[in-house]
């Protein structure tokens, strides 16, 4: 039941009582003051009813009101009028406060507003001037080092200096400062101090200014004869035209990879138990101060800027075990260039450790193999940086005994002695005295161990080298055998040192000699030029631009030669083999399936020409066939025709052009061709297909087509019937012979004519003969019938019958070749507007786009290299250029070194007394030693 019919039932019965009980209101009947009877008449009335708790009802309930109850609570609520009056003054006051307060903030923030736009202004206005004035001062120093000045102006400038610039007598360290020597360009003074190690290493710098300004010039010639040992490496000849590096060499273990890490500043070489360097790492360090983070290249590779020296640690681990296990080791170099402030320029080779016994899974020559590789770098003038470890004697150090069968007086050997922490003070300071196995460059300690690295993050850059550098003070310096009065070279930086000055050194006593190579190579290069090239000139552009004009220019004597003629004798040669379809399937003979019975025809092609004029059957075979060959899909087949015609054409025009020795390009000019074909296609078969739409309903040939269809079926007939005979050849030449063949034949006929029952042919043949050879039998005597047929026919072609329009039904063949004719016709008019004409607009076009996208990247010179004498002539002219800049690059060396003399005449002449600078062992001496005082810097 419904809650609804559930209060209808309730209250139907309340409603009646309250009926009889009372007509009027309850409140209508009760005097003025009867409140307590009124409340008993209602509690009373509520009783009665008896309403359940949640039922509904409407009757009509007052609540009784006792004056004693309320009282007080009128007492209260006149109590409240006070307190609501109050409260809303209160409110209204604060309010009033809050707008106040909120006038007051205003005002202050657009003061404070004025006030922050005032000094900001004044303050950037104040920077700006200041900005002005500094550039001004840097441009006046710059331009004032640039220039001379007077000399009236330049006591004036000097008398600026104070108490101590004040002494122009020309002694004493009041003097006038020399001219510059720092005129080099890229070279940024102070360069040093960072190359070195200075700014990540606990040590302090301690170099003079004179001192500083020279290593900077260092810096500087060694960073342009590492340039110009690169081009010679370019250039590919032999040792004769090269300049040194620094080849490393030492025992695996001793601690080689260590070195050269501390010296790079980074762990970037493959670490493992096993023998992890199989081939040659020519590393090239690059000073580059512009540098904000340390990177590393592999030219080779085309990796560049690898900032994460884990990429190439594990670059380096995958190019050395591509070298087979069979192999180990091989002699392909593997080209690292890292770039970073705070590495000097260097040049090092990284070699295979030396080895005592093979392992198990190593060949027994690897050891022959190791030393033959190690002797190919260390030869001269490559300097030899011997890693020996110092708990290993120097008697039995591979190393140094590899070194010294090259370099037996030790003049371009530098022995580094690595783990001087392994054994004691004493010792290692003997090793360091070069005594026992003296070397001319001497040896310097090291401990060139990273600590281990705790913690889940990366060191940051110039870490390594600032630990490595903190462990050796604190171990150096820990022992007074290692003491400045010690007279031994310890700790990286002085290796760093060392290697530059050693590096420079041997780099400008060999480029005297390396110059007149380079002459001599040059002279013989440009000889060859003049005689083989005529010093003609040759590009990797001009050699695609002149392939590109060739090839143009065949391509337009090719579009000038294919047109509408072309056209529509291939369209019609496609044509004629339809025509001959739908003759052979609607009048000549079938295929021979079996050797049952041949059944029986009431209608045969030799009967055509005496049939009756009203046969509804051969009127039905030429409309039947006309309708196949006008539907069929001309359009697809003649945009298909003409489309292989133009891409055959194009792969032959290519073929005869240079771009046949270039594979890459040949695909991209056939991919062009293709792409534009096929872009018209589809527009070029709709389009025919709606031309040839009235075709499909009736045909209407004139006279004149007909006679020239007549003409022109005769030949291609004729020409079936030649396919007929070869192909009849063919058989007589597979089956031994036309004896052979005729037998099988004559058994063939006899069966089809039912002379000879055969009850089924099985694997093994039938009458003696094979299944092979009565399949042949079969197929020799279908093409002996059809050959029946077409000469019949042509000769029926002939005839005078064939030559009036009137007896189509009696002539297939000729009124099939004219309808042919006038499909050809049509569509060779749509072909040639909206597919040729296009191809020879848009082809050049997307040729040039397509090659011009494959050249980019490197490959115009990959392109250019694919043609062998295109490759000579321009390695010729490349191998002309790099001799030609690199004698330029020795020339501007010529230029700074007379530069540098002068400066030094000129600094003597003032007589400071400025200690000489042994470069070479990084120590201050008395005087400077060597021929190359006298002749300059490098021997000029």
């Amino acid at each position: 039941m419904s809650a609804q019919l559930r209060a209808a039932g309730a209250l139907g019965p309340v409603a009646r009582r309250v009926t009889l009980r009372a007509i009027r209101p309850y409140h209508s009947q009760l005097p003025t003051g009867g409140l307590q009877r009124t409340e008993h008449a209602s509690r009373a009335l509520r009783r009665s009813m008896r309403f359940p708790a949640n039922s509904y009802h409407n009757a009509v309930i007052v609540r009784n009101a006792s004056f004693i109850r309320f009282l007080p609570k009128l007492a209260l609520k006149f109590a409240r009028i006070p307190a609501l009056f109050g409260t809303m003054m209160i409110g209204g006051v604060a309010w009033i406060q809050y707008q106040a307060i909120q006038v007051s903030n205003s005002a202050q923030e657009v003061f404070g507003n004025v006030k922050n736009t005032v000094t900001t202004t004044a303050s950037g206005l104040w920077g700006s001037a200041v900005d002005i004035a500094e550039q001004t001062k840097r441009g006046w120093d710059n331009t004032k080092e640039e220039f001379d000045l007077p000399e009236w102006l330049g006591n004036l400038f000097k008398s600026e200096g104070g108490p101590e610039g004040g002494n122009n007598n020309g002694s004493g360290p009041g003097g006038p400062e020399p001219p510059k020597k720092a005129r080099m360009g890229a070279a940024a003074v102070g360069a040093s101090a960072a190359a070195y190690g200075y700014d990540d290493a606990a040590e302090e710098d301690d170099r003079t200014p004179e001192e500083i300004s020279k290593d900077d010039q260092m810096m500087y010639m060694t960073k342009m004869m590492i340039e110009i040992r690169n081009l010679l490496q370019k250039v590919g000849q032999s040792s004769t035209v090269s300049l040194p590096s620094i080849v490393v060499i030492g025992s695996q273990s001793s601690g080689k990879s260590s070195v050269l890490e501390a010296i790079v500043g980074h762990e970037f070489l493959p670490k493992g138990n096993n023998m992890i360097t199989r081939r040659p790492i020519e590393l090239t360090l690059v000073n580059d101060p512009k540098v904000s983070a340390d990177y590393g290249e592999f030219p080779d590779l085309g990796l560049h800027r690898i900032t994460d020296f884990s990429l190439i640690q594990k670059n380096l681990t995958e190019l050395n075990q591509s070298v087979p296990e069979r192999e180990c080791v091989s002699d392909d170099p593997i080209r690292l260039t890292i770039h970073s402030p705070r590495v000097p320029d260097l040049s090092l080779i990284d070699l295979p450790g030396y080895i005592q016994v093979a392992g198990e899974n190593q060949p027994r020559e690897l050891k022959r193999k190791i030393s033959e590789l190690c002797d190919k770098y260390i030869r001269g003038p490559n300097i030899i940086l011997a890693i020996s470890a110092a708990d290993v004697d120097l008697a039995n150090s591979t190393a140094l005994q590899a070194s010294r069968r090259v370099d037996p007086r030790g003049e371009r050997t530098i022995g580094v002695i690595t783990k001087m922490d392994l054994v004691d003070p004493e010792k290692g300071a003997a090793i360091l005295s070069d005594k026992q196995y003296p070397l001319r460059l001497g040896y310097v300690g090291v401990i060139s161990r990273a600590p281990q690295q705790t913690g889940l993050f990366k060191r940051d850059t110039g870490a390594l080298v600032r630990q490595i550098s903190k462990n050796e003070k604190s171990y150096f310096s820990t022992h007074p055998e290692f003491g400045p009065d010690s007279g031994v070279n310890i700790g990286t930086v002085t290796l760093r040192k060392k290697l530059m000055h050693v590096l420079e050194q041997q780099m400008s006593s060999k480029l005297q000699d390396t110059t007149a190579a380079i002459q001599r190579e040059l002279e013989e290069t440009s000889y060859q030029f003049k005689v083989q090239y005529n010093e003609e000139p040759m590009t990797a552009e001009a050699y695609l631009a002149a392939s590109l004009d060739d090839f143009k220019h065949a391509f337009k004597r090719f579009a000038s030669s294919f047109g509408r003629p072309q056209m529509q004798q291939l369209l019609k040669e496609a044509l004629d083999q339809r025509v001959l379809d739908q003759l052979a399937a609607k009048y000549w003979n079938k295929p021979i399936e079996d050797l049952s019975p041949a059944p029986f025809e009431p209608e045969n092609i030799a009967d055509l020409p005496k049939a009756d004029p009203n046969s509804q059957f051969w009127h039905m075979q030429l409309d039947t066939a006309t309708s196949a060959l006008t539907r069929l899909g001309v359009g697809r087949l003649a945009a298909t025709v003409v489309a292989n015609a133009i891409q055959a054409n194009v792969d032959k025009l290519v073929n005869k052009s240079t771009f046949a020795k270039h594979p890459s390009a040949r695909q991209v000019i056939n991919e062009a061709a293709a792409t534009v074909l096929a872009d018209r296609s589809y527009t070029t078969s709709d389009g025919i297909e709606f031309s040839l739409k009235p075709y499909k309903y009736e045909v209407d040939i004139q006279p004149q087509e007909w006679s020239q269809g007549r003409d022109h079926v005769a030949g291609v007939l004729k020409m079936e019937l030649d396919h007929c005979q070869r192909a009849m050849g063919n058989l007589e030449n597979s089956v031994g012979g036309k004896r052979k063949l005729k037998e099988v034949m004559n058994f063939v006929d006899k069966a089809r004519k039912g002379e000879i029952v055969v009850e089924g042919e099985t694997r093994n043949g039938a009458g003696g003969f094979s299944a092979a050879l009565l399949q042949k039998g079969r197929e020799a005597v279908f093409l002996r019938d059809r050959a029946d047929i077409i000469n019949m026919r042509i000769m029926a072609v002939k005839s005078r019958q064939c030559k009036s329009l009137e007896n189509k039904y009696y002539c297939p063949e000729v009124f099939l070749d004219a309808v042919a004719t006038k499909l050809t016709q049509t569509s060779v008019l749509f072909l040639n507007v909206e597919m040729l004409n296009d191809f020879y607009a848009r082809f050049p076009r997307e040729v040039e786009f397509k090659l011009g996208e494959q050249m980019l990247g490197g490959g115009l010179e990959r392109f250019a290299s694919e043609d062998p004498r295109i490759r000579r002539h321009l390695d010729l002219i490349r191998r002309k250029e790099l001799l030609e800049l690199v004698l330029s690059k020795i020339e501007g060396l010529r230029r700074f070194n007379r530069a540098d003399d002068d400066v030094d005449s000129a600094h003597n002449y003032h007589g400071h007394g400025h200690r000489a600078y042994n470069g070479n062992l990084g120590k201050k001496s008395s005087s400077s030693s060597g021929s190359s005082s006298s002749r300059g810097r490098f021997g000029f």
